[in-house]
């Protein structure tokens, strides 16, 4: 096959993933703390043609991987007692089945044993990284901005503090690898840092940060560039298709 026809259908491969990550992004237009997504592209031109005993360098269009996009989403407003989100940067961790993962996800509830944890059941953790147990018998709690649970329960005086919500920084964010459900986990050594003085917004939520009508242009840009590509294709294919009636013409 012509060397042209390799470079076209790298980069038709390449298109086909970007459309796969735009139309991700555009199903998770109203997911909870949903972060953009976009495709890293670049070119390999460690590999060579050789055509009619002449080498020559050929760049194939190549996936270097995702970026993902973590600022703030916009945060609107539920009132339920246990949805958090977090004002600026940070993550809340939880505890799961397969190890420390993390979230901007803030739609909390409580299980059987009455402690806070997400919508899949896995257990929100504090500053310490310990469960946060809520009293069954006390008010629905207060959360203040930083992250602090307090409950007035019948009986006692005062509001008592049942623990605190932790919210964790990371330096580099190109170590967290997604996971699912809205979840992050930690791909390198690093140690996550206590946030020392988190914003935490409680009966409101975090929306996706992905604006739709960016999403909707670019699967148009890329449909055109996949058309362009198939024409090309095309064209180079006719193209040798006549080269070879051409010289077997001729002899």
């Amino acid at each position: 096959m012509d060397s042209t026809m390799y470079v076209g259908l790298s980069k038709q491969i390449l298109l086909q993933r970007e459309l796969d990550i735009v139309a991700n992004n555009l199903a998770n237009v109203d997911t909870t703390g949903f972060k953009l997504e976009s495709l890293i592209s670049g070119t390999d031109s460690n590999d060579t043609a050789r055509t009619i005993g002449v080498t020559q360098p050929v760049q194939f269009a190549v996936d270097n991987g995702v970026a993902r996009d973590f600022t703030q989403g916009a945060l609107r407003q539920t009132g339920a007692p246990l949805d958090l989100a977090i004002s600026g940067t940070g993550f809340f961790e939880v505890q799961t089945a397969a190890g420390m993962r993390y979230t901007r996800d803030g739609r909390f509830t409580t299980n059987a044993q009455n402690q806070l944890v997400t919508q899949t059941g896995d257990l929100v953790l504090d500053a310490s990284g310990s469960p946060i147990t809520l009293n069954p018998q006390g008010q629905p709690p207060v959360i203040g901005r930083d992250g602090t649970i307090t409950q007035t329960v019948s009986g006692q005086l005062g509001a008592q503090v049942m623990g605190k919500v932790g919210v964790f920084n990371f330096t580099d964010l190109s170590a967290l690898s997604k996971q699912g459900d809205g979840l992050y986990s930690l791909n390198t050594n690093q140690t996550p840092q206590a946030a020392t003085d988190p914003v935490v917004q409680q009966g409101m939520l975090e929306g996706s940060n992905v604006q739709p009508i960016i999403e909707i242009t670019d699967l148009i840009r890329i449909q055109r560039a996949y058309e362009m590509v198939s024409q090309m294709l095309s064209s180079t294919s006719d193209l040798s298709s006549n080269a070879i009636q051409q010289i077997g013409s001729i002899q």
